[in-house]
Parts: structure tokens; C-alpha cells; sequence
């Protein structure tokens, strides 16, 4: 008798299948809106009842591995992975200990990419990060808790990070920066509004004389404080 039909629980199968269907899809290179097969025919080659193929069959639509098509049956699909984070992230940040895994998870994304988007940045992309920090100097002149400011530093680092040139790099900075809109931050004063301008212009400085280590080093002191909030210093 097959394997998975002598599983005893009907989960436990649905997982097995819905890794055996992935593991078939990735090593036929099946292509984007090829078909697969109906889920009848699913239950038919594998052994197991309709109930688990139609719940293993769930669980891919979720990722966005397989469709399905009335009168035609199962279709791969190739997900994009930016949109699955994107949708699954506001259901995952709900605690203190979230924000932090979250704090950190930007904090790792920049560091590891600030070389990257050295070696590949364009001057017309310098440029534009220079004009950033002119209009957030404005901005935080004005105003120290302007919601432009914040608007302006998200945009500074994801200009670092669309340099990369990595569509994947880019989008998740992107995926991130809509919820430290919302994340805690300290309230900030003319001081600290000064310092936050000093760190970005060093850090520009830094892009544009190509200095890597120098860059790095910025990157960990501007997000010191973003850690800290959450309840984590960096090293």
C-alpha cells in the first residue's frame, strides 16, 4: 500500500502531499499557468481521499503554488514572495517581542545590503538620495515630529536599498517600511532631530565616497535607536 495512504492522520497527510506536490513542481520545472492535474486525479496517483487532497490542495493555493480552475482543474503558479510577506505580516506583528523580530529583520536587511548598493549605485541615484536629505533638513527644521520627516527617512533608506538593483532587496524594504509608520519611536527633540540629520549626511557622504566600512558603521548607528526601542542593542 502507498506510504502516504497509510498515514494515520488526515493533517499529517495533507502536509506530506502538499510537500511531495512541491517538491514535484520544482524538480519537473513546471512552468507558470502549466497544468497540473485535477484534484481527483491528485487523490488517484497518490492514494489518499478526496478530503486530503482537497486540504493539501488549500494549503498551496494559500502560498499561491497552485490555482484552481473550474472545468479545467489545478494550474501551477510561480508566487511572488514580496506579496506573500506583504499580506501575512500585519496578521504576525502584534507584541513588543514582533516589533523587535521585525527591528531586526530591517536592521540585518540594510547592513547586509549597504555594500551592494555601493558597488552598484548610479550618480543620478546619489543625487537623489542627497535631495532626500536636503528636504528632510527642511522638513525637521520645521517641525521635529512632522510626519513628512518620517515619510523622508523611509524613503532615504529605500533609496540605499534600490540601488542594490535586486527587485527582492528593494521590495522588502518596501514590505517593512508601512509598518514602522506605525512602530514605536522615541519622541524627538531639536537635539535629536540634529543628530538624526548628522547620521544622514554622513551616511550619504559615505555612499558617495564609495566607503563600504564607513557606510556600515553608519547604518549600525542610525538604527541604534529603532533597536533600542524595541529592546535590542546592536553589537
Amino acid at each position: 500500500m502507498d506510504a502516504m495512504a497509510t498515514t494515520s492522520r488526515p493533517a499529517t497527510q495533507a502536509n506530506l502531499l502538499s510537500r511531495t506536490i512541491r517538491q514535484r513542481i520544482q524538480s519537473e520545472q513546471l512552468a507558470d499557468g502549466s497544468f497540473f492535474m485535477t484534484e481527483a486525479q491528485l487523490a488517484k496517483e497518490y492514494g489518499v481521499s478526496r478530503t486530503v487532497a482537497r486540504e493539501a490542495v488549500s494549503r498551496l493555493q494559500a502560498l499561491g503554488i497552485l490555482e484552481g480552475r473550474k472545468r479545467k482543474g489545478l494550474l501551477v503558479r510561480h508566487p511572488d514572495p514580496l506579496r506573500l510577506l506583504s499580506n501575512s505580516l500585519p496578521s504576525l506583528v502584534a507584541s513588543p517581542d514582533d516589533w523587535r523580530d521585525l527591528a531586526q529583520l530591517r536592521y540585518a536587511l540594510e547592513v547586509g545590503a549597504i555594500e551592494l548598493a555601493i558597488r552598484a549605485a548610479t550618480d543620478e541615484q546619489i543625487a537623489r538620495l542627497e535631495q532626500i536629505t536636503e528636504q528632510m533638513e527642511l522638513a525637521l527644521r520645521e517641525d521635529t515630529e512632522s510626519a513628512q520627516s518620517v515619510g523622508l527617512d523611509l524613503e532615504f533608506h529605500a533609496q540605499i536599498l534600490q540601488m542594490t538593483g535586486s527587485r527582492l532587496i528593494a521590495g522588502m524594504q518596501q514590505v517593512l517600511v508601512q509598518f514602522f509608520q506605525i512602530a514605536p519611536h522615541s519622541e524627538k527633540t531639536e537635539a535629536s532631530a540634529e543628530r538624526i540629520l548628522w547620521e544622514h549626511r554622513e551616511l550619504l557622504n559615505a555612499i558617495r565616497d564609495r566607503d563600504v566600512e564607513r557606510a556600515r558603521a553608519m547604518i549600525r548607528l542610525q538604527f541604534r535607536g529603532t533597536l533600542e526601542i524595541s529592546g535590542v542593542a546592536p553589537n
